[in-house]
């Protein structure tokens, strides 16, 4: 896994289809219901495996979807995400040699 996870502040492509999986498979089972209730000859035991097919297909557009402007999440829109977490100044330690500032 690459670790990516989405930012629901991005735009990017990626970010954009995570939310699309509840909708879809919402919709693919009301047609599935209302095929059924349509046709003779159609239960919903027969049209099922669509849904799955329908599942692997949002989850291969999920994945190949562009993150181009991808906003890593946790950060907000104006920041400049970094490569690196910023560093702690770590103040030099005292060496015994050396004479003590005058103030």
């Amino acid at each position: 896994m690459n670790g990516f996870r989405p930012n629901p502040r991005c735009s990017c492509g990626r970010c954009r289809m995570a939310g699309l999986m509840g909708p879809v498979v919402l919709v693919t089972i009301g047609t599935l219901f209302l095929i059924q209730e349509l046709s003779d000859r159609l239960e919903f035991h027969e049209t099922w495996p669509l849904l799955l097919i329908v599942i692997g297909i949002v989850k291969v557009l999920q994945h190949t979807a562009p993150t181009e402007g991808h906003i890593p999440y946790g950060y907000l829109p104006g920041q400049v995400p970094s490569q690196a977490p910023p560093q702690a100044v770590v103040p030099p330690a005292n060496n015994p040699d050396q004479e003590a500032p005058h103030v």
